[in-house]
């Protein structure tokens, strides 16, 4: 086909009802995976802590409560939730509600955050840097709310030349921003995107947008998780009549005797929903935020965790699982890094390992459907594919992945993993690559036409 000629490719499909294999080609070389990484992440971390695993999240008075005042800090204790205020969570409104059932009127101190059972929050190892001021590329916290992003509106001036305004939803209102974007020419191309520049800490939303253009809404990265969280809570306690003397702030920027977390008293408890709802989403619209939440549940041994740690857990599950040590080089757990690598035999092995034949496990029910849900909805339309294949997509620069599950005609069960890296052509020509592979499958039978 088209654009995918000088591509490296790593195709394997195996039977789940025979268990031989119906097609290989490089199943052993290590390829960038991008998202379909998201696979090795959620399969260990349901093996480390099991589909009903719940985060929890407190909010501890750092003082007495005396006459519905707290006399000190209002913490906010992470454990990782990825989901608070997101897909498959909840948002804060029952957080609210609970500290005024306490009979909390006002809080005299700060809304801080501690996100200490986590090392300090940065960037996955490797990712590039224009990633990071897109959503998609929103840092993982011990603290994550409204899966870290927030929503920048740009509008035109009124000549071309002139400045453009900026607006960000209510709760944003303390994220440093910076525009370096301008009014272009009417009839121009529009062009806007948010970054981080090297060197810098502000989010930055740069390029042009013409003259007399609709106001454009861009997805952006909230920046320090621990320290967005914290503001948002406060402004949503001052809006529901609960007073706050103090700021919002990350608690590591707190002289270290002004509280003690763990002295605390609890003021109440957020339990996530399982990991079983939250690995809905993450499967079917591939969330780095949550890929990179759920491999931390991978990690052992002393706090303050650490990605080491979790690869580490990571590592040793798939060796226990006889995937071998050289099948795999994963620096992160959504797939967003480059220094990534799996061979596609690491990648059908989990498959295996993970497929439930009555498709009702939230293994199966969270791959995206072809044509139906998910980063497929589009693809494989009016196909023997569509309603039929399940499995989770990759998508990066050059790299193009599908791995999952399909129906034969004859309704022979397939698991396989398609990987391309390095084609030449455009995105649309590799999906339609390795669209085609998939339809063949769905339409595959071993006996004879007549």
């Amino acid at each position: 086909m088209p654009g995918v000629q000088r591509a490296t490719w790593g195709v394997v499909v195996q039977s789940l009802a025979r268990n031989d294999r119906l097609v290989e080609l490089n199943a052993r070389t290590l390829m960038v995976p991008a998202s379909v990484a998201k696979i090795v992440s959620v399969a260990t971390a349901v093996d480390a802590v099991g589909w009903d695993y719940r985060f929890a999240t407190t909010l501890r008075a750092a003082g007495p409560v005396a006459d519905g005042v707290l006399q000190g800090d209002l913490l906010i204790v992470g454990s990782g939730d990825p989901a608070i205020g997101g897909r498959g969570g909840d948002d804060l409104s029952t957080w609210v509600a609970a500290l005024k059932t306490a009979g909390i009127r006002r809080i005299n101190g700060r809304i801080a955050g501690v996100d200490d059972v986590f090392e300090e929050p940065r960037p996955g190892f490797a990712w590039s840097w224009d990633d990071l001021g897109y959503s998609t590329g929103a840092i993982f916290s011990a603290l994550n709310l409204a899966e870290n992003r927030l929503t920048v509106t740009v509008s035109p001036g009124a000549l071309a030349g002139s400045p453009t305004a900026i607006a960000v939803n209510p709760e944003a209102q303390d994220v440093p921003l910076m525009n370096r974007s301008v009014t272009g020419a009417a009839g121009s191309q529009q062009l806007l995107w948010p970054e981080i520049r090297p060197g810098e800490t502000q989010l930055t939303v740069a390029g042009s947008i013409p003259v007399g253009a609709r106001p454009a809404a861009l997805s952006v990265a909230a920046g320090n998780p621990t320290a967005w969280f914290a503001g948002v809570l406060r402004r949503q306690l001052i809006a529901s009549g609960i007073d706050v003397g103090g700021g919002a702030v990350d608690a590591d920027d707190i002289v270290a005797s002004d509280f003690l977390p763990d002295e605390a008293a609890i003021l109440y408890t957020y339990h996530s929903h399982p990991l079983s709802d939250i690995a809905q989403p993450l499967l079917k619209e591939s969330i780095n935020l949550y890929g990179e939440a759920v491999e931390r549940l991978n990690a052992a041994g002393p706090l303050p965790h650490t990605n080491d740690q979790a690869l580490d857990g990571m590592k040793q599950r798939l060796l226990m699982w006889g995937i071998p040590a050289d099948g795999f080089q994963l620096v992160d757990g959504s797939g967003l890094s480059r220094r990534d690598v799996l061979a596609p035999d690491t990648l059908l092995a989990i498959l295996v390992r993970m497929y439930d034949q009555r498709g009702m496990s939230p293994w199966m029910t969270g791959m995206p459907i072809a044509g139906v849900d998910g980063t497929l909805d589009a693809r494989m339309k009016g196909t023997p594919a569509e309603n039929n294949v399940r499995a989770k997509t990759g998508t990066m620069s050059n790299v193009r992945s599908l791995a999952g599950y399909v129906r034969t005609r004859d309704g022979e069960p397939l698991a396989f993993v398609i990987m391309m890296n390095n084609f030449e052509g455009t995105p649309a020509q590799a999906l339609a690559a390795i669209d085609a592979i998939a339809v063949r499958l769905a339409s595959f039978s071993r006996r004879p036409l007549p």
